[in-house]
């Protein structure tokens, strides 16, 4: 298969990696990880005058109408540069779930701004008891009046504080009974929204979101259609949106696991031990071969990924997806405990990046499912 890259995705990808390796080195990712956000607003909006931020709006929104391949090229870029800003939360998930779901209306009064840099969105979807059982949805939407009332708790949502807006996912309920899937845009001034901030494992700033009798306006609601006819469309939709935020996913770990491979190597060769640098010994460069394949593999899976998570086969789709998250699971687990392993004891430590590749990698084999999870997954559908 081809892997090569059309003119305009090798520019995009280079001007992404220009741009993170002139304004985005370690110690300056340091300094934004402390700022009140736990990103950089000023970096947000580069990202925006880049276009990077435009790539999943539409162009009749003002954007320019990429894919996933797009996608994957700049969240790999963004992966070897740590990055902390709301990428795949607000310019992938929650620009893809607009698009996918809302009007006409709705999409031009949403996606320019979104794509300007002007307002971050999240999409506002796990719970705590789901288990990465994404349709199991327990937050509620009662009709009531001209709209709706939300009630549920969201567990660990990225950049949940900082957001301008919330797409809610919901169940529509009425006597009782649970209805179909709907997602409501809710500003984050809402009256009843609660939010309990805090900072995950690698840095992500992130809240549980708690909805107590939050009221929207009927127009709130994506694609303002009735309970009777939002099912299927709506389920269908979330999905593939989901499923372009795991293929994102796979990318940036890619390129998390390329920066952490060479920064193993080049320590490895200025390290020395009985007078001799450790990139002699043998055991050792066994283990970092044994690294170069766990990535190639998962750089493979990450374009099987971005190339069927659009697939209108769910079956199809599902399958790849899960196969792609296992291998780049395994190969985020393998190459982090070995680049850690490597660098001794330092490979710890908060003043060096490999420690904070290790805990990203270590997040990410867990979004979107755990490696174990989409095994069983995987396993269950060839049964």
């Amino acid at each position: 298969m081809d892997f090569s890259f059309s003119e305009e995705q090798q520019m995009l990808l280079d001007t992404t990696q220009r741009f993170i390796a002139k304004e985005y080195g370690f110690e300056k990712r340091q300094g934004v990880r402390r700022q009140p956000d736990g990103f950089s607003r000023e970096i947000w909006q580069g990202f925006a005058d880049l276009g990077l931020l435009a790539i999943n709006v539409p162009e009749e929104h003002g954007g320019l109408g990429g894919g996933p391949l797009e996608t994957m090229l700049v969240m790999s870029a963004l992966g070897a540069g740590l990055v902390l800003e709301p990428y795949l939360s607000s310019a992938v998930l929650a620009s893809r779930a607009v698009s996918a779901l809302g009007t006409a209306q709705q999409c031009a009064a949403l996606l320019p701004a979104l794509a300007a840099g002007e307002q971050i969105a999240v999409l506002a979807h796990d719970e705590p008891a789901t288990r990465y059982d994404w349709s199991a949805i327990e937050t509620r939407a009662w009709p009531l009046g001209e709209g709706y009332v939300l009630t549920g708790h969201k567990s660990v949502l990225p950049h949940g504080t900082s957001a301008d807006l919330l797409l809610v996912t919901t169940r529509l309920a009425a006597a009782g009974q649970q209805g179909p899937l709907a997602v409501f845009a809710v500003p984050r001034d809402t009256p009843g929204l609660r939010r309990l901030p805090y900072t995950t494992v690698d840095g992500i700033p992130a809240c549980e979101l708690w909805l107590d009798q939050v009221f929207v306006p009927a127009a709130a609601m994506l694609g303002e259609r009735s309970a009777v006819d939002v099912a299927d469309g709506a389920e269908k939709a979330l999905g593939l949106v989901l499923d372009a935020g795991l293929a994102a996913i796979c990318a940036e770990a890619v390129g998390a696991l390329d920066k952490l491979l060479a920064a193993t190597i080049q320590y490895a060769k200025d390290r020395k031990q009985f007078g001799s640098p450790i990139a002699k010994f043998q055991a050792l460069q066994h283990r970092m071969a044994d690294m170069v394949l766990h990535i190639e593999q998962a750089r493979s899976m990450a374009y099987l990924a971005a190339v069927r998570c659009e697939d209108e086969d769910a079956a199809l789709r599902s399958a790849a997806m899960s196969a792609a998250k296992v291998v780049i699971g395994q190969a985020c687990r393998f190459v982090g405990q070995q680049a850690v392993q490597l660098h001794g004891g330092m490979g710890v430590t908060d003043e060096l990046d490999v420690s904070h590749f290790f805990k990203r990698l270590m997040a990410i084999e867990l979004q979107f499912g755990s490696a174990d999870h989409h095994l069983e997954k995987y396993a269950a559908q060839l049964a």
